[in-house]
């Protein structure tokens, strides 16, 4: 994507996740002035870590001792808690010289857990700050360091490559010569020599498609740049297989929360479903049951009727999952409920004899 590509899809990000977009670029195609340009869009403050000037002594603080208890100083780059909402720019972070300043950082830039907040060392980032990095590619061409798959798998990756008219506007909104921007609209390929294809090798992993699922609920990117920020997750082959699975789902498989909460009027879908789509609901309802069993009265007349309209193999194959969770294998028992699942009760019965 061209740089105001990456602006649009970075401002998203930070917006509206806890990820840690990975902005990846040859030198000079404007990753650094991207970042700044939405930060000031934003209302943020900036604040640019050189990764490849700093010790780990930069990052984690200086020691000090109160009584018997070691503490680190707050570096003076680091947003307090009543700074204003502010980006930290991991700048050149395959650059970093020493081994132990890659370790330290690795904890800061990976995306906090649930109900946590980003750390480094003893101290904790406010919430309202979020973090973005930059690195050149290591294609040969930088005096990098290779990052390790742990680390890459925290991060969405985006690439961002030089594009001439992407470069004409900004240079006619900054009054650049007239004579730079003649001369290039006549020779565009002289605007920048081409470097290698960018490609951080991304591979899908748990934790990779759990940050796809994070951007698609938090996130709108335009469709053309889809593709883009999640083969910067997953892999460029996952994603082009996981956006045609979607594109080409003209009906999309009923959730378990549509049949618990709204069975009524999704009934007629789940029965005419095909196969694969009746195996994703099928399989969404076991799981949704096993994280969370606590149903409503209305919410258990659902599920009996949903299990009422599977054919019988199905049928017997969702109660034989159910009845693995106690509090569902409870109301599966109740005595209202005898002339749906009394059958496919019978039928495990028989087959565990």
């Amino acid at each position: 994507m061209n740089v105001a590509q990456m602006k649009t899809v970075l401002a998203e990000i930070l917006r509206n996740t806890d990820l840690t977009p990975c902005v990846v670029g040859h030198r000079g195609v404007g990753k650094t002035a991207g970042i700044v340009q939405v930060c000031r869009e934003m209302g943020r403050d900036y604040v640019a870590l050189r990764l490849g000037q700093m010790e780990v002594g930069d990052l984690v603080g200086i020691p000090y001792r109160e009584g018997m208890v070691m503490h680190w100083s707050r570096p003076s780059w680091w947003p307090g808690d009543d700074a204003a909402p502010t980006v930290i720019h991991c700048d050149e972070l395959n650059r970093a010289q020493q081994e132990d300043t890659l370790q330290a950082i690795f904890q800061f830039v990976e995306p906090p857990a649930e109900g946590q907040v980003r750390r480094l060392h003893t101290h904790a980032l406010h919430p309202k700050h979020t973090v973005v990095v930059s690195i050149n590619p290591p294609d040969g061409s930088y005096q990098v360091a290779t990052l390790d798959r742990a680390l890459l798998d925290r991060m969405v990756m985006i690439y961002v490559e030089t594009d001439y008219h992407c470069w004409a506007r900004y240079a006619m909104q900054q009054q650049f010569d007239s004579g730079v921007q003649q001369f290039l609209a006549a020779y565009p390929n002289l605007l920048a020599r081409p470097g290698a294809p960018l490609d951080m090798q991304m591979e899908p992993t748990e934790r990779a498609w759990e940050m796809v699922s994070t951007l698609r609920r938090a996130c709108r990117f335009p469709v053309e740049l889809e593709m883009e920020v999640y083969a910067g997750i997953v892999g460029q082959e996952a994603a082009v297989s996981f956006l045609r699975w979607v594109r080409e789902q003209a009906e999309r498989p009923v959730t378990a929360r549509q049949v618990l909460d709204g069975w009524p009027v999704v009934a007629d879908r789940v029965r005419a479903q095909r196969d694969d789509l009746q195996a994703v609901t099928f399989n969404d309802v076991i799981n949704t049951l096993a994280v969370d069993s606590a149903l409503t009265p209305e919410q258990e007349r659902h599920l009996v009727a949903y299990i009422a309209a599977l054919p019988r193999d199905l049928r017997f194959g969702l109660v034989k999952s159910l009845v693995k969770i106690p509090a569902v294998a409870a109301l599966l028992c109740k005595d209202e409920y005898d002339a749906v699942v009394l059958d496919a009760i019978e039928a495990i019965s028989r087959e565990a004899s």
